[in-house]
């Protein structure tokens, strides 16, 4: 089940929201918890048996930690309860990718080594495991309180608005939320926008604009005006569909009286990598700093190791992205520019046009290895952006690029380099501080038109397309 799709909008989100303002406080974590597996478990059973089993994991060893803390006992519970939950995605993730690489180094294939199975990639795994190993070091680092609530820590491994693909949230910020939240209309209004408006970037910019990237990315050898098309398409259509999830899990959290945090700030104007960074999939970029790059001695361990530490962070942090040599290639693109840039100070300097657009190149170049199936496919892209497989676009291609793909894709670009300023006009145009200092929308009926506008046409444009997953599902 996906948020963008009829049974979720129409029955199970109406089904869930009625139980759950129907149920007393003490007993809604329960339900979070029971609507999250039934969601979870509607895409396939099995794999929720796996989801449960790392929340008992997780949940008992955090209880040793929490029993132990300050002695060896409970380093070792930390050590094994990490170890568990990376050997989950060792297994399901990873172990497909080094049995193909080691059966290529020897010239053959897993059949050739006398493997003749292939798993499948649990959906949401890297999230909810993520989330479970911040959880376990938070205990023993005596950041986060062991919770004797199963209820609250199960449903906070499984809140379903979340579970698949983010933003990764922490058991210490959400602890005091599940103990006690409020559920006012102003939130429950301001959820229901923020969803439909992450629905809208989803259904109606992300998903027409998936077409015309599929296209330049399938195309053998690539001619210029389609590479550079087709990797713009896809550089848009990435942050439609990945900050349109966001954005939908965020509100879905307001209606359930919960406030994450926000995982993205207008990444595409960016004066820097580093600065991109800051903006681009937050949660992540602070996992990574808080749970690996700082244990790895971070900026304190003089200029030499520093880069070699930006390196192994944002490498790893590409394969977790996915099994595959051009995350390792993407991630490694992005660590040598943070490296480059705190060499050269170049992300403590003013923010002008040209930095913005040097770093959208910088990025852009980066998503089509990020895109790719493979080094090869990204090689051909490559040479088709230099002109190398030629500069005309053959009639057969042409009569596949739409105009209608090609407007989304013009207007996709003007929303991504115009979001702060709407951002910053609809906050002070249609946001009014409460007394308790909360933003509520004003008594202007123009959002809920423009709201309803938007979910009108998203759920026509549902009707008539066939399921499209959001991206980061297979992440």
């Amino acid at each position: 089940m996906v948020f963008s799709s009829e049974t979720f909008l129409f029955l199970f989100l109406p089904l869930f929201l009625g139980l759950y303002y129907l149920t007393p406080f003490r007993y809604r974590s329960a339900l979070i918890l029971a609507g999250s597996w039934t969601f979870y478990g509607w895409w396939r059973i099995d794999f929720l048996g796996l989801l449960i089993l790392t929340t008992l994991w997780t949940y008992a060893f955090g209880r040793v930690i929490g029993a132990n803390l300050g002695t060896r006992r409970a380093t070792w519970a930390c050590a094994i309860g990490t170890a568990g939950c990376l050997s989950v995605l060792g297994v399901f993730k990873y172990l497909n990718f080094f049995i193909d690489s080691f059966a290529a180094m020897l010239g053959t294939d897993a059949a050739g080594l006398g493997v003749h199975w292939h798993l499948i990639l649990p959906i949401g795994v890297s999230f909810y495991v993520f989330q479970s190993i911040s959880y376990l070091i938070d205990v023993y680092r005596r950041d986060a309180s062991p919770t004797a609530n199963f209820f609250d820590f199960a449903a906070f491994i499984s809140l379903f608005p979340q579970l698949v693909a983010g933003p990764i949230l922490r058991f210490k910020d959400l602890e005091n939320q599940f103990r006690d939240r409020t559920h006012t209309a102003d939130k429950f209004a301001d959820g229901m926008a923020r969803f439909t408006v992450g629905l809208g970037k989803k259904v109606l910019i992300a998903d027409s604009l998936a077409p015309l990237a599929d296209l330049a990315f399938t195309t053998p050898d690539p001619t210029a005006p389609l590479a550079w098309v087709g990797a713009l398409a896809y550089m848009m259509q990435l942050y439609f569909d990945f900050s349109g999830y966001s954005d939908m899990a965020i509100g879905l959290g307001l209606m359930m009286g919960f406030r994450f945090m926000e995982n993205f700030d207008t990444p595409y104007i960016s004066g820097s990598i580093t600065e991109f960074w800051r903006r681009w999939h937050i949660s992540l970029s602070v996992w990574l700093r808080d749970y690996l790059y700082i244990p790895l001695g971070g900026n304190r361990v003089g200029g030499g190791r520093t880069y070699v530490n930006l390196m192994t962070v944002m490498v790893l942090g590409g394969l977790w992205h996915g099994a595959n040599w051009t995350f390792v290639l993407w991630g490694a693109w992005h660590g040598g520019w943070l490296a480059v840039e705190r060499w050269t100070g170049i992300a403590r300097a003013p923010k002008t046009t040209v930095r913005v657009l040097r770093t959208l190149l910088i990025v852009l170049i980066g998503w089509v290895a990020f895109r790719a199936t493979g080094i090869g496919t990204a090689i051909e892209v490559y040479a088709g952006m230099l002109g190398l497989n030629g500069w005309a676009l053959p009639f057969e291609i042409a009569v596949q690029i739409t105009r209608e793909s090609l407007a989304v894709l013009m207007l996709a670009i003007l929303l991504a380099a115009s979001e702060p300023f709407l951002n910053d006009w609809f906050d002070r145009r249609y946001h009014a501080v409460t007394p308790t200092g909360t933003l509520a929308l004003s008594g202007t009926v123009l959002p809920a038109l423009a709201t309803t506008l938007i979910f009108s046409l998203a759920v026509m444009r549902l009707a008539e397309q066939s399921f499209s997953p959001f991206l980061y599902f297979q992440f």
